[in-house]
């Protein structure tokens, strides 16, 4: 008689059955989530009225090698000028620098202007002309003797008793990091920075203190990794409306943020805005997601130096604000708070989300302006974003290792180049985000600024690519290659330096 021998045959294939058929459910999973997060929502298509066509690309360029946008050519929007001094922290950067041009553009002297910053200046538009005698101070303003001294220092007897007026544009841009355990760096500058300079501003007898705020702290974090019934349906927050209702609504606990960066400079705006009062009315300006406007920063001018760019947002639709408009703003808001009894004005002690003057656009259209219009080698490679994804909860993890696991802090080697940035709050700030400007908009006499913006993001945009490539070739010519440091790429160097110096503005 055969031997009967137990059979283990069955649960064996009913187990690799089970296995085969969770494994083709995750796959079926994330390529909807794929799908959904290389698609546009219909009432974000809505708000995108028409794209940009290539000839409308090439003849704005055109027209911008010819007739270029200075600050001379939109003077006569300018506020007119004060009788006041000027201290701008992040002066030598983005945003800080279109400040300062500006202030000299409508008549200031250049010994009424004191530029606070940890860079020398380095933008060319500020190495010539009326821009290479205004006034320079290094301070790192994490440091309170630092920023003390640079607000202490003398001015010239013929103006120091002028009225004084503090543009606070300085900060360091983590784009992506959330946890706790990295926060002390975006503390140490973007809120005690900022307390710092605040305190400054006081003991120095400013009665007007503005700070650049970000409108990314409306951003509340996308949940990518919804029920698999929703599979029809975009992830929570996907698409989002900035603006600065939050403002007056309690503060968020840290965790409600989206990353470390709008923590802080939530923090910082409500400092500033709290300490509005008579004897130093303040306010706020919130740019929309990404400020540009000049080859150092991290929207056009990051990618144009990597040659080889990595995306996977070409469908994506976000508002923008050129540096120029941004600082019109700031101006704005200060020809408002310059009045005495503006302190109980409804424009003081509060922010206005600020983007350029048009509807918002696609990532993809960013994308042919640089590919068609860059006279260096640009390549851009189009990666799936939810491969992506998966990589940057991967990438979070091993950043944050070390501090977990503090014997491991000196053997692992640090992930290269742009790559340490790739965690998961870097996906929730390039999704879909408009920003409403409704507020800034108004007229003055109704509680707004009067902003209405002097160009558009696709002369913003142009106007930066023919900078670009002017630069890049009249550095060519000398057998050098023009570099620039975006804020992103600048804070990083602190932060491996070990210190919490001043970085380039928002």
């Amino acid at each position: 008689m055969a031997r009967i021998l137990p059979s283990y045959t069955e649960p064996y294939n009913i187990a690799v059955a089970v296995f085969h058929l969770l494994s083709l459910f995750l796959i079926i999973y994330l390529v909807n989530l794929n799908r959904l997060l290389n698609s546009t929502p219909p009432e974000v298509q809505k708000l995108v009225p028409r794209r940009w066509t290539q000839a409308e690309i090439k003849n704005t360029y055109n027209r911008l090698c010819k007739d270029p946008i200075t600050t001379a050519s939109y003077k006569a929007e300018l506020p007119p000028r004060l009788q006041r001094r000027y201290v701008v922290t992040g002066g030598s950067g983005l945003l800080g620098g279109y400040i300062v041009l500006q202030l000299l553009e409508r008549g200031q002297p250049p010994n009424t202007i004191r530029i606070v910053d940890f860079q020398t200046p380095h933008r060319s538009d500020l190495l010539c002309g009326p821009g290479k005698l205004v006034p320079f101070y290094k301070a790192d303003i994490s440091s309170a003797a630092s920023t003390e001294a640079a607000f202490d220092a003398p001015w010239d007897k013929s103006v120091a008793d002028l009225p004084l007026t503090v543009f606070h544009t300085a900060a360091v841009i983590i784009p992506s990091a959330r946890s706790p355990l990295v926060n002390a760096f975006c503390e140490a500058v973007n809120v005690h920075g900022t307390a710092h300079v605040l305190a400054s501003a006081r003991n120095a007898g400013a009665d007007v203190f503005i700070s650049t705020s970000s409108a990314s702290i409306a951003v509340q974090p996308v949940e990518f990794w919804a029920a698999p019934w929703k599979w029809r349906h975009h992830p929570q927050n996907s698409a989002q409306i900035l603006d600065e209702s939050d403002f007056f609504r309690p503060l968020q606990a840290h965790d409600e943020f989206w990353g470390n960066y709008p923590a802080s400079k939530a923090k910082a705006e409500r400092m500033v805005c709290n300490a509005n009062a008579k004897e130093l009315r303040t306010g706020c300006i919130r740019p929309a997601n990404g400020v540009y406007g000049h080859p150092s920063d991290n929207l056009l001018g990051a990618p144009l130096s990597m040659q080889i760019y990595p995306q996977w947002v070409r469908n994506n639709v976000q508002s923008f604000v050129h540096g120029v408009n941004c600082a019109l703003a700031h101006l704005q808001l200060e020809a408002v708070l310059a009045k005495p009894d503006s302190y109980t004005a409804p424009q003081a002690g509060r922010p206005f989300c600020i983007t350029d003057p048009n509807p918002p656009i696609y990532y993809g259209d960013l994308h042919n302006v640089l590919s068609m219009l860059a006279r260096t080698p640009f390549r851009i490679v189009t990666i799936p974003p939810v491969l992506m994804l998966l990589l940057s909860y991967a990438v979070e993890f091993y950043n944050l290792l070390p501090l977990r696991v503090p014997f491991l802090a000196g053997s692992l080697p640090r992930l290269p180049g742009g790559l340490v940035y790739l965690e998961p709050g870097l996906f929730t700030i390039c999704t879909h985000l408009v920003g409403n400007m409704n507020e800034a908009c108004k007229p003055v006499e109704q509680g707004g600024l009067g902003y209405r913006g002097v160009l558009t993001t696709l002369e913003g945009m142009c106007q930066e690519l023919v900078d670009w490539n002017r630069e890049q070739e009249e550095h060519a010519k000398e057998g050098l290659k023009a570099h620039y440091r975006s804020s992103v790429f600048l804070a990083e160097e602190i932060r491996k330096g070990g210190g919490t110096l001043i970085a380039v503005g928002t």
